[in-house]
């Protein structure tokens, strides 16, 4: 999505151009809802045609229901979600796997913090639903990150515009070039840190790879004898060819590490 295209939204629908493009952001689709509220603030600023504390308040509020969406899907879809769909907003495994190597460590501070993150922005919330945190926690530190983002980025690019409509438009371009570079610049280091992150991440959790034919085989025969005993048969019997399926809710004590494992069943 171009500036222009962003900016052509904010003028034309104004706050509910800010609200859609951070919710959604904040559910998990890659859009850029930061730069949108920055555009806002720095057209705010310039024309006055929208007021600055109400565009804060929509930005929080687009952060907050955006994440507590993006965390429910998260805890009610899990990783099969992201297994599936995940590719549709580049999120692949390697992400999943740096999401939760983050949350095993810092829990609640990737929330709040990861508000001024790009990835984190979007990805946080989802991942904090996978990881099952708690949500009251979630919740508190989704709000105070949301509003703390929203009044740091608001007030910053409105005070910008503000000056730009008393001094000249040079101001209102720095403005945007600013924001562009800072951008950038975020969007690099948050690449660099990714790789860095991966490779802990991958060391914290060797056990994440893909299932060998022999694990696979195994959790072939297993998913067979727990179907067997559930229908009041043996656990022997016969081979049977088995088929790859997503998922099978199994009970947790089963699998206490990762109840959402694929199995190969009939």
């Amino acid at each position: 999505m171009t500036l222009s295209l962003i900016t052509h939204l904010v003028q034309s629908y104004g706050y509910y151009a800010v609200f859609t493009l951070i919710a959604l952001e904040s559910m998990g689709i890659p859009l850029p809802g930061e730069t949108a509220l920055i555009t806002a603030a720095l057209y705010a600023g310039t024309t006055h045609h929208l007021n600055v504390v109400a565009l804060a308040a929509v930005a929080t509020c687009a952060a907050v229901i955006g994440d507590n969406a993006g965390y429910w899907i998260g805890r009610t879809g899990g990783l099969r979600l992201a297994e599936r769909y995940g590719r549709y907003v580049r999120l692949d495994r390697a992400k999943l796997k740096v999401g939760r190597y983050l949350f095993a460590r810092h829990g609640v501070k990737v929330v709040f913090f990861g508000r001024f993150i790009a990835v984190l922005r979007t990805f946080a919330a989802f991942f904090a639903g996978v990881g099952k945190m708690r949500w009251p926690a979630f919740v508190a530190a989704n709000a105070a990150g949301g509003l703390l983002w929203a009044s740091f980025y608001a007030l910053g690019a409105y005070a910008l515009g503000d000056a730009a409509s008393s001094v000249g438009s040079a101001i209102t371009i720095a403005g945007y070039a600013v924001a562009s570079v800072l951008t950038v610049t975020s969007i690099i280091v948050v690449r660099r840190s990714m790789r860095r992150l991966a490779q802990r991440a991958e060391e914290a959790f060797p056990d994440d790879e893909a299932a060998s034919p022999a694990a696979l085989a195994e959790a072939c025969e297993l998913g067979l004898a727990v179907r067997q005993l559930s229908q009041g048969g043996s656990a022997g019997g016969p081979r049977r060819r088995c088929r790859l399926v997503q998922l099978v809710d199994l009970d947790e004590e089963l699998f206490p590490d990762n109840p959402e494992i694929p199995l190969y069943l009939p």
